[in-house]
């Protein structure tokens, strides 16, 4: 389990959806599923047997530094061959190619939007690894690089390709370097519900959309044919994985079923699955944030998004939603006035989700 910061272990598919497949009827399905867990819990393991490499991970420059690797669907040990660096030119297997770009895209958002400098603020390098294993249906952060799957093909595709899934789990690196966020329970559904966030952000600043333009999806780039063919015959709803709005990203789909995450605190998750819902849980603070940003309005990356960073900051390993909204509020009213547009909108997006019910603007 991960549980600290630097040597946190995160996957971008939520274990639901894993574990479904795992149990699904259909063979193949199944045998991709188990093998993904298998080589999940294999990867974490590995993680934490690892040394941790300090400065070394610092870039020589001091600056933006991207590396990809080539595992050629091995599975240990990381990173593989070496097929582009900081600079190169262009691979001839598209993989490497989304790696590379969409690394660069989350490292220039971060410095030119929040003035950091990489992951740690200080330099560090964006280490990733493609085609790792067979058919992964996953794509993970390990606390020092990113390694993605291809998926199968039919239901998910090669998950390099979603600027949203890089930018997901590059985040959880900054939140491994700022508020450390414990991965359990609340505290870990805010630590994936600030990758979620950052990523909308990234992605939203990278295409220039306004949060009026933006579709607020989650790694719809990753749902496969299979899927979309399932969906056009049965009706069933498919968007993507996870979305912000008051939607579901899928429901009554043959495979992947219904979409858990609750968008209010009366529906949250109190089981113990996913880690005290850290997936599923993080529903609720998505939302949130998607409702400070459509009332505030403009560019997400300008105000919401810079509310939602400062919190970050501000945090600790086991803050909790109402931490997260007390503290958010604040910020609003520190930088832009109690009783300011932006400090509203930020008080009425967590009053609509369960919390802070009393008005403190």
């Amino acid at each position: 389990m991960c549980v600290h910061g630097h040597n946190c272990f995160t996957c971008y598919m939520p274990p639901q959806i894993i574990d479904r497949l795992a149990n699904s009827s259909n063979q193949h399905d199944r045998e991709m599923a188990i093998k993904t867990i298998k080589l999940s819990a294999y990867a974490r393991t590995a993680r934490i047997m690892m040394p941790s490499f300090g400065p070394a991970l610092r870039s020589a420059t001091g600056g933006k530094y991207r590396a990809v690797y080539d595992m050629e669907k091995r599975e240990f040990p990381l990173p593989g061959k070496l097929m582009r660096e900081e600079g190169g030119g262009k691979s001839k297997d598209p993989a490497v190619n989304e790696a590379y770009d969409h690394s660069g895209t989350t490292y220039d958002c971060y410095l030119d939007v929040f003035k950091r400098n990489s992951l740690d603020g200080n330099g560090m390098k964006l280490v990733s690894s493609v085609h790792f294993a067979q058919g992964l249906q996953n794509a993970f952060w390990n606390g020092t690089q990113m390694a993605y799957g291809d998926g199968d093909g039919q239901i998910f595709v090669r998950f390099t390709k979603s600027l949203d899934v890089v930018a997901h789990e590059l985040t959880h690196g900054v939140v491994s370097y700022t508020a450390n966020l414990r991965y359990q329970g609340e505290s870990g559904a805010l630590n994936e519900s600030f990758a979620d966030v950052m990523s909308a952000v990234v992605t939203q600043w990278s295409k220039k959309q306004s949060v009026a333009q933006a579709d607020w999806l989650m790694g719809d780039e990753l749902l496969g044919p299979r899927l979309k063919e399932e969906a056009a015959q049965s009706g069933a709803t498919l968007r993507a994985f996870r979305v912000f709005d008051e939607g579901k990203a899928y429901e009554n789909h043959p495979t992947l079923g219904d979409d858990p995450q609750p968008k209010h605190m009366k529906d949250k998750y109190t089981g113990d699955e996913d880690y005290g819902g850290v997936h599923i849980n993080s529903g609720i603070p998505n939302h949130a944030f998607y409702r400070a940003a459509k009332a505030i309005g403009g560019n997400s990356w300008e105000v919401a998004g810079q509310i939602w960073y400062k919190t970050l900051l501000a945090l600790h390993s086991t803050s909790s939603f109402r931490d997260c909204a007390q503290t958010s509020l604040m910020i609003a009213q520190h930088d832009y006035g109690v009783g300011s547009k932006e400090a509203t909108a930020v008080a009425e997006a967590w009053q609509e989700v369960g919390l802070l019910e009393e008005a403190l603007v």
